[in-house]
């Protein structure tokens, strides 16, 4: 029996030691699956975040090639508001679900900007629907859309922790003849 008392303390120490490790082991790969389901989530914000101002873009796009028809902007490739009409439909149709998704997905400052940008869209939108003239109202428009977009792509860049990026505001320079 006094053999078994002092290897004790030992086979204490191996317990001890192997549920310590155990224990190690378990806390660090708590740790790592909290951190790849994090960047998990975080991958599939940004495709969302990325889906959601693509389809935006697009109808931004056609509004821009409308409004130059109407002699409103400046875009190189006028598209008349018949020719125009399906394609804003389709483009209306496919921001659907990338909506859903950025609501599901999204956090509430990104979801509340990326309604901010929408709602000039859409008044882009209808002022072309009517047909109006008007290259000052329609600059206005631009300024709110644009203002829009930039603050949605800054409440993205904040809810993902990226560093501030770039207004896109381009100032496009007159093409000098050579």
């Amino acid at each position: 029996m006094s053999a078994f008392i002092q290897q004790l303390p030992a086979l204490i120490g191996v317990v001890i030691g192997a549920l310590g490790s155990y224990l190690a082991i378990v806390r660090g790969d708590r740790a790592r699956f909290h951190r790849e389901r994090t960047a998990r989530w975080e991958e599939r914000r940004l495709a969302v975040y990325a889906d959601y101002a693509r389809s935006l873009k697009k109808s931004v796009t056609l509004t821009y090639r409308v409004a130059s028809y109407l002699g409103n902007d400046p875009h190189p490739h006028p598209l008349s508001p018949e020719e125009a009409a399906p394609l804003l439909a389709e483009a209306t149709v496919a921001r659907d679900p990338s909506g859903e998704a950025l609501i599901l997905l999204g956090s509430p400052q990104v979801v509340e900007r990326a309604r901010t940008w929408v709602v000039g869209v859409m008044e882009m939108e209808q002022f072309l629907r009517e047909g109006t003239r008007d290259p000052r109202a329609w600059q206005a428009l631009l300024e709110r859309q644009r203002a829009g977009r930039e603050g949605y792509y800054a409440a993205v860049r904040d809810d993902l922790a990226l560093p501030p990026g770039h207004s896109a505001r381009w100032p496009l320079q007159p093409v000098s003849p050579t």
